[in-house]
Order: structure tokens, then C-alpha cells, then sequence
């Protein structure tokens, strides 16, 4: 089973639990890749940072754990950064692991450094930096970054993310604070992100403020949302009313994402956990359990409805194509499908659909067997794009697990451009150019490798459709 379900492409732990990445930081040549680890179970337990490095963000080396607890606590989640300028005097260059200390309901944030390029890590002797604070239960993931000339902390506290300010990851001070019933406050407010982008196509720019939420995202339990604004070196502010709520994914399985720190192409690359609280520690397991989404870069785009944010596949993704089939303005009806010849475990879709030349539902099929299958479709009468995994394989170990997800599309241009990715225990949907995204986790048998494309209730005109079966070089 362990085997059955481990992914051809996505990262996963060499053995037992994984969830939230930390510390994402490039230095040296190496995108570094921490995470949530309790190596001893395949169940939540002890945190632990894992950690793994990569040259190309498709190969990863499995390095030693490098933070384990201590009297302090668990290791929860945080960020790192490179001290370039000394300022908390480790030494130049240092790597700086920030991260919470958790403890019997207490929980502060504390340092450990590296200078042997995160091979070995020491912990700060005067841990923690951010005392546990009494009337906050939820005090926790620092994410940390260099602005103009001091360090900026974003730390979830409850329903709201606090805003520190330091010279040198030592001394913190309170700056500001986002919150007070913006967007979702239905769970708790986790491992939020902030990053400033350019507006595509312009010469303007806004902040993101990513949260994860732990309960009432759009498929239920534990999702993403996110804030465009203003940030001033103290605090966010939002440019959308208290009622906007923006969901980075609307299927099950995208949670926590953090973004690089230092990446030396400029670009903005989050990562995040694919799996969801509601039945995470319940998923089919043997010797691992907890995968991550693919990577995405993300950017702003201005849409009718405002600057939104946009997620698609890094191009390092491209690697895995192993072969390549293409269809040119091609219609489908349901007397006529397509891919009905191929077979995949693992598998990347291209679809651009002629939106003014279609009618009805079409969609495609995936990981399909005698009684299996996983199918995305879109209605273009009502603009709706769904994931259904009701038939997808096992789903016994969570009620409610076999369900349909659902996003809105706009169906403002002319095409309709659709991007799939799927690997054994997975499926990913990019639509609309990114602006909306659906992750969700499937369990089908091996056996269950047939591909379909088809379409209900009237034609569709596809301009272009290509199909990459996706592998990986050992």
C-alpha cells in the first residue's frame, strides 16, 4: 500500500509523518526544504524539522532531521532566512532557523543557526526570543524576511497575523496587527506568508498575505486564503472589504504554503501540504503518510472583480514529460471521446477549449478503472468547474471523504485554458490561467490507469489538447 500510493513527483518523507514545510530558503546553489516530522510514526506526534535539499526543485536529498524537541517543546513551524549582514551575530551568512516552541498549550518563538550550509544546526542559548504570551493560546509559524534595513516577523495569533519588527532576530517588538473578522474566522489562523508582487502588466505592486485556516474552507475543514494590501514595514492592510474572502484552492487538499525566501530567479515559489485535518492522520498508510502540492510560482493579475492571485506549475515541472501527444481542433460530443487508448499513473493535461463554439459539460476522466474514477468537468452554462472523487478509489478511513468539489470560473475570454496534473494519489487543477486552483487527494488501484475525455449534453470545440505521461529519472 505504502508503494501503492507514494507519488511519482510530489515530495514526500522518505518514512513516517510529514506535514507543514518551514524554513524555505535558497543559499549556496541549494532550495532548501524543511518540514513537519514525527519520525518515529506515521501518525502526528512529536514535531521534528525534516529537511531535504535540491539543486532544480525536481530532485531532493534527504538530509538528516535538523531540529529535534527540547525542554522547550515541539519544533512547530517558522521560516528561515540568510543573515548576510551578521546581524544577529552567528556569522555572515549565517542560516537562521525561526520557529515555535510548543509546549503543554504554551507557545513562544526561538532561533537555531547553521554555518556549514544547514548541514548542523545549533539552537540559540537564549531561547525563546518571543515569550509564550499568556492570553493567547494559538502564538505560532513565524514567517521572517528582510525589509530595508530591519527583520519582519508575521506570526498567526488566533484569528488575526501579528506584524514584529528587529535589527537582528534577537530583540522583536510589536508593530502591528491584521485581522479583527477579515475574511474567514471560522477556525483558527495558521503559517501565514507575505510577500510583495508585481501587478502583471503594470508598473504596480501589492502585498499577498497567505493563512491557513483550520476549518471552513470551501471543501470543508482546513484551507488557504489570502489578503491583497498594502504593508508598510509594520503592518498589513487590506484594500478589500472585511467580507472578501479569497481562496487560494478550493479543493480538500492544499494547506499551510510557504514561499522561498531568496529565490535567485526572483520569483515567488510557495509550496504546500496536501493533505487536509479532517482525516490527515487517517489517510491510507504504511511507512509514510503526508505529501506536498507541486510547486507554484505565483503573481498578481487584475481581473473584473480586483487583483487577484494567480498559481501555476513551475517550469521546472516540464522535465518530467516523458512523452508527448497532441490534438488539434478537435470536437467531442457524447458520441465521440478522446484518449480512450491511453493508460497513466501519472499524467499532465493541456486543454484549450473554445468557449463561444461549446455547450453543455464536457470534462475528463482520470486514474479509471471497472469501478473507479476521478473526474474533472466544467459546465460552461453555469461556469463551474468540479472535481469529483466520489468514485476515485479507497475512501472508507473518512467520512465524507468521497465528495465533489467545486470553484467558480469566470468565463470572461473566448478560450477556457485548463491545466491537470495527476500522480498516483493526486490530482491538481489550474484553470483560467491559474486564478483558480483545485488540489485534492484520490487512493484508486493500480489497475485504474484509463484516461477519457468527453462531453455531456452538447459539443465542444477543443483548439488544442496535449497529453504528457509524467516520470521521474532515478
Amino acid at each position: 500500500m505504502s508503494d501503492l500510493y507514494r507519488p511519482v513527483f510530489h515530495f514526500t518523507p522518505p518514512s513516517m509523518w510529514m506535514n507543514d514545510p518551514n524554513g524555505l530558503v535558497y543559499f549556496d546553489g541549494e532550495y532548501h526544504l524543511f518540514y513537519q516530522h514525527h519520525p518515529h510514526s506515521t501518525i502526528w506526534g512529536p514535531m521534528h524539522w525534516g529537511h531535504a535539499v535540491s539543486r532544480d526543485l525536481v530532485h531532493w536529498e534527504h538530509l538528516p532531521i535538523a531540529l529535534s524537541p527540547d525542554d522547550n517543546g515541539m519544533i512547530f513551524s517558522g521560516s528561515a532566512v540568510v543573515d548576510v549582514h551578521n546581524t544577529a551575530g552567528f556569522g555572515a551568512n549565517a542560516m537562521v532557523a525561526i520557529f515555535t516552541h510548543h509546549a503543554e498549550q504554551k507557545e513562544s518563538q526561538s532561533l537555531a543557526y547553521s554555518t556549514d550550509r544547514g548541514r548542523t544546526w545549533t539552537k540559540y542559548a537564549g531561547n525563546p526570543v518571543i515569550p509564550h504570551q499568556p492570553h493567547l493560546k494559538d502564538f505560532r509559524d513565524p514567517k521572517v524576511f528582510w525589509y530595508s534595513d530591519h527583520w519582519v516577523m508575521a506570526l498567526a495569533a488566533k484569528d488575526k497575523v501579528l506584524f514584529f519588527s528587529s535589527p537582528n532576530l534577537k530583540d522583536w517588538q510589536l508593530t502591528g496587527e491584521f485581522g479583527n473578522g477579515f475574511g474567514s474566522t471560522e477556525g483558527v489562523w495558521e503559517t501565514p506568508d507575505l510577500f510583495e508582487l508585481t501587478v502583471e502588466s503594470t508598473a504596480e505592486t501589492r502585498w499577498a498575505l497567505t493563512v491557513g485556516v483550520g476549518d471552513g474552507a470551501p471543501a470543508g475543514g482546513s484551507g488557504t486564503q489570502y489578503f491583497i494590501g498594502h504593508f508598510d514595514g509594520k503592518t498589513f492592510t487590506s484594500e478589500n472589504p472585511k467580507e472578501t474572502i479569497l481562496w487560494m484552492d478550493y479543493g480538500a487538499d492544499f494547506y499551510a504554503p510557504q514561499s522561498w525566501n531568496d529565490e535567485p530567479h526572483g520569483r515567488r515559489i510557495l509550496l504546500g501540504w496536501m493533505s487536509n485535518w479532517q482525516y490527515a492522520r487517517d489517510v491510507p498508510a504504511q511507512e509514510w503518510r503526508g505529501a506536498f502540492n507541486l510547486l507554484r510560482e505565483v503573481s498578481l493579475r487584475k481581473t473584473k472583480a480586483g487583483i487577484r492571485l494567480a498559481q501555476q506549475p513551475t517550469a521546472e515541472t516540464r522535465v518530467l514529460r516523458r512523452e508527448a501527444y497532441h490534438w488539434y481542433e478537435q470536437w467531442v460530443s457524447p458520441s465521440k471521446k478522446l484518449l480512450q487508448d491511453l493508460q497513466a499513473d501519472a499524467v499532465e493535461v493541456i486543454a484549450v477549449v473554445d468557449i463561444a463554439r461549446s455547450s453543455g459539460m464536457f470534462g475528463f476522466q482520470f486514474r479509471k478503472g471497472t469501478e473507479e474514477q476521478t473526474t474533472v468537468k466544467c459546465n460552461l452554462q453555469t461556469g463551474t468547474l468540479l472535481l469529483d472523487r466520489t468514485r476515485s478509489g479507497q475512501s472508507h478511513f473518512a467520512k465524507g471523504f468521497a465528495a465533489m468539489h467545486s470553484a467558480k470560473l469566470s468565463l470572461e475570454l473566448d478560450t477556457l485554458y485548463l491545466h491537470i496534473f495527476v500522480d498516483r494519489s493526486s490530482v491538481e487543477v489550474f484553470a483560467e490561467d491559474g486564478l483558480v486552483c483545485l488540489s485534492d487527494l484520490i487512493h484508486p488501484s493500480a489497475e485504474s490507469l484509463q484516461l477519457e475525455c468527453f462531453a455531456e449534453d452538447g459539443s465542444i470545440h477543443i483548439r488544442s489538447l496535449s497529453v504528457y505521461p509524467l516520470g521521474r529519472e532515478k
